[in-house]
């Protein structure tokens, strides 16, 4: 018939245009032609180096994010009908192509098999967008390979590839690492997302610590604040302001609980033990003396040394937050706890704050999370999260040894009832 029309020289093109309102193809074009311009072809294309700056995506994993926006043509050219339909699939596609998409663009060398090396090298263009690391002379800084390590170890490599000597990960296997690091999984989704300060996965928030607490002192390294925000929504990755530090204020529940008391957000709790293990817990609610579990489905447990790993509720209990304060009985422990039962919690500490447990536990589908069960803490910090706003002034210096709180405790332990009780 006259009045047939040709096929379209690109159908993939015009389904994925679908995806999308007249006015999000209207941005895009626009977007489009802006990078164009910037790449010098007369608005035809854009350019690699251009798609890597103007998404803040360096190293490999960015030249793998180009690779696969332009369909593998591998000629260095992105034209407008790639960039639909590559965000038609890795932003609007069905939760299985988005986590295909993401698996093969973790694959930074194309090789169709995911090894150690390339989850290596996207957590280094991750750690370089984010954090900028410094290099020594040898390359990578140790402290950087320290962190990267943590993260790698989160891994399972369970898919024998012939041919080659270790390992590789499955796509089960990435999924299961992408539930563990929140963070990292939010980072790869959001690549071709305007790079603002909402892009999601790129929040680190900001770690204000008295002026007496030297950053070396601090268990909390900003990397570590990145994964365990992964798990939390924006406006609570703003402003983290450091409530007690053990090597401060001692080892002491009574100005753990004076500490604390002081606000009525979120705080994170991180512990290092004596075997070296660094682990803690997200407290949605208040610490506040109760007989029983609180709390709400916010909470969790997570890992950060010489692991990375965030354990979220799933639902099997509400037994989330524990927070008993001079109780006589042994079905009721006095100290804090998150998850599990009494005196079988997914992490406790004991009122005395030198020693405590971490068993596995239903609560978050979390394991042991030290060496043993048994823990005996030697540093224990906790955070405030503050909510969003300026805050006014310098920080104030955290009121430091145990003598110089004496009066200060006495008062806060005869409101809880401790005051002829040991800390």
């Amino acid at each position: 018939m006259g009045n047939a029309q040709s096929p379209s020289p690109d159908p993939l093109f015009d389904a994925a245009s679908l995806a999308f309102s007249k006015q999000e193809l209207e941005d895009l074009r626009s977007l489009f032609v802006s990078l164009a311009a910037q790449s010098g072809s007369n608005c035809k294309f854009i350019s690699q180096p251009v798609f890597q700056a103007y998404f803040r995506v360096p190293g490999p994993l960015g030249a793998r994010m180009f690779q696969l926006a332009a369909r593998k043509r591998n000629d260095g050219i992105l034209t407008f009908e790639d960039l639909v339909v590559t965000k038609a699939t890795y932003e609007k596609g069905a939760r299985d192509e988005i986590e295909e998409f993401i698996y093969q663009l973790c694959d930074v060398t194309g090789d169709g098999i995911l090894g150690r090396s390339d989850i290596e090298a996207v957590l280094n263009s991750i750690h370089e967008a984010l954090f900028s690391p410094e290099s020594d002379d040898n390359g990578l800084s140790s402290q950087h390979q320290d962190i990267l390590e943590v993260f790698i170890n989160a891994a399972i490599f369970s898919e024998k590839v012939e041919g080659l000597a270790g390992e590789s990960m499955s796509l089960a296997d990435f999924r299961s690492w992408c539930s563990l690091l929140p963070s990292a999984r939010k980072f790869l989704g959001s690549l071709l997302t305007p790079p603002d300060s909402g892009r999601p996965g790129y929040q680190v928030p900001c770690l204000q610590h008295p002026e007496n607490v030297l950053s070396d002192m601090l268990l909390l390294r900003k990397e570590y604040a990145w994964h365990i925000g992964g798990a939390l929504s924006q406006n609570e990755v703003e402003k983290w302001k450091l409530l007690y530090h053990s090597a401060v204020n001692g080892l002491s529940f009574s100005t753990f609980l004076g500490n604390i008391s002081n606000g009525d957000g979120p705080t994170v709790l991180i512990i290092k033990d004596t075997e070296g293990y660094v682990y803690g817990g997200y407290a949605s609610q208040p610490w506040e003396r109760q007989s029983d579990f609180y709390g709400d489905m916010k909470s969790f447990l997570f890992q950060l040394y010489p692991k990375a790993s965030i354990f979220r509720p799933t639902g099997a209990n509400n037994n989330l937050q524990w927070c008993a304060v001079n109780f006589s009985s042994d079905s009721i422990p006095n100290g804090i706890g998150l998850g599990g039962r009494s005196n079988h919690f997914g992490l406790f500490l004991s009122a005395n704050f030198d020693q405590g447990h971490t068993f596995s536990c239903t609560t978050f589908n979390s394991p042991c999370l030290s060496k043993a069960s048994k823990i005996h803490p030697e540093t224990i910090e906790c955070w405030g999260v503050l909510a969003k706003g300026p805050q006014n002034g310098k920080p104030e210096v955290l009121k430091g040894t145990v003598l110089e709180r004496f009066k200060e405790d006495r008062n806060m332990l005869k409101m809880v009832g401790l005051a002829n009780s040991s800390d």
